[in-house]
């Protein structure tokens, strides 16, 4: 699948369009291994807008791959906290102690070995290697996808494997090998701000001449995907217990989701349940035993999206008549309401704490 023009036409076009519409963005000034992999982690989670504010903090907070190596994980979770999928932040504390502990605090300047540090895929190892090392390898993410789709009018679904790999050979045939840290940047902002995925600017396109989904009138088509997986809804009836001035937290020590944040004891369930149901529930009983309570205030309800569940939660606030827990372990326990801010907490609880 090849267009009739020479691919050094793609890449002198985005270049140009790059030099007068690129961002000015604090990792783009002088693009360290670190500000690099510290900008990409954070921007697979968001956008530009919300994640500028992230990178700050964490290069404010930990200047260095060494400072963040010596943090602790629950700092590093705390800095995360709204962003979500929170493997990604214990990923980026044990890369960063694999970097000081490996490589002497350097990131290596080579493609499989840098895959080879935790948290780090294809994307990101060519990432900081083009940009940070100019070394010539080819990044795709959404917006390479997306233009690379629409110039060439690929029908193959990017989320599959076979996409996967068609994309990645693609982009590495129309990678600039001369100057691809800009190319790779270029590509992936001419995506984010001029081929959109709604509404893209086809009619000023710089691109326009030389895309085949222009052409042929597919461009609202591309890229394919294949339907995603039913998603799961999954009920949370939260037990804010309260005392004078103290409340429960749980620390989530189990593997699945929010790992090692913290929330608060809770009831899950398949279907909705009453909060009858809910103080009735050998959970509940267990945990307050023969204790006297009194139910404050029930929240509204909270929805929550993850990728592959719908999380609806309710919180039930109850006061307890004595401060403290017939089941009190390391992993449930009272704190001070003061105290609160040091947990990491996930952002449905974060919302919660806030409203």
């Amino acid at each position: 699948m090849t267009l009739d023009y020479d691919m050094n036409i793609l890449q002198e076009i985005l270049l140009e369009w790059f030099a007068k519409n690129r961002r000015d963005l604090p990792w783009r000034h002088h693009p360290s291994p670190y500000q690099v992999w510290i900008s990409e982690v954070i921007l697979q989670q968001t956008r530009v807008s919300q994640g500028m504010d992230y990178y700050h903090r964490f290069i404010e907070r930990w200047p260095t791959v060494e400072a963040l190596a010596g943090a602790s994980e629950e700092e590093v979770l705390k800095m995360w906290q709204g962003l979500g999928y929170y493997s990604r932040a214990r990923n980026l504390h044990h890369c960063a102690q694999q970097v000081v502990a490996e490589y002497g605090g350097q990131f290596p300047a080579d493609f499989e070995k840098l895959k080879r540090l935790k948290g780090v895929g294809d994307y990101t190892a060519a990432a900081i290697a083009s940009i940070a090392f100019n070394l010539p390898h080819a990044v795709v993410d959404g917006n390479v996808y997306r233009v690379l789709s629409r110039l060439f009018d690929v029908d193959t679904p990017i989320n599959n494997k076979e996409g996967q790999a068609f994309f990645a050979r693609l982009a590495d045939e129309q990678l600039n090998r001369e100057q691809p840290g800009l190319h790779n940047q270029a590509l992936m902002e001419f995506g984010a701000l001029h081929c959109m995925p709604k509404s893209p600017n086809c009619l000023q396109c710089p691109l326009q001449a030389q895309c085949l989904a222009f052409a042929r009138q597919t461009v609202a088509e591309r890229p394919v995907k294949l339907a995603k997986t039913k998603v799961k809804t999954c009920y949370l009836n939260y037990l804010v217990l309260r005392g004078e001035d103290r409340l429960c937290l749980r620390k989530r020590s189990d593997k699945g989701i929010w790992h090692h944040l913290y929330d608060f004891p809770c009831v899950e369930s398949e279907t909705p349940l009453t909060v009858e149901a809910v103080l009735a529930s050998e959970y509940f009983v267990q945990l307050i035993g023969n204790k006297s309570f009194t139910v404050l205030k029930v929240s509204p309800i909270y929805t929550h999206k993850l990728t592959h569940r719908t999380l609806v939660a309710q919180f039930i606030e109850i006061k307890l008549e004595q401060e403290w827990l017939p089941i009190e372990t390391k992993d449930i326990f009272l704190t001070r309401e003061k105290d609160l801010a040091q947990y990491p907490v996930p952002r449905l609880i974060d919302l919660y704490l806030n409203t």
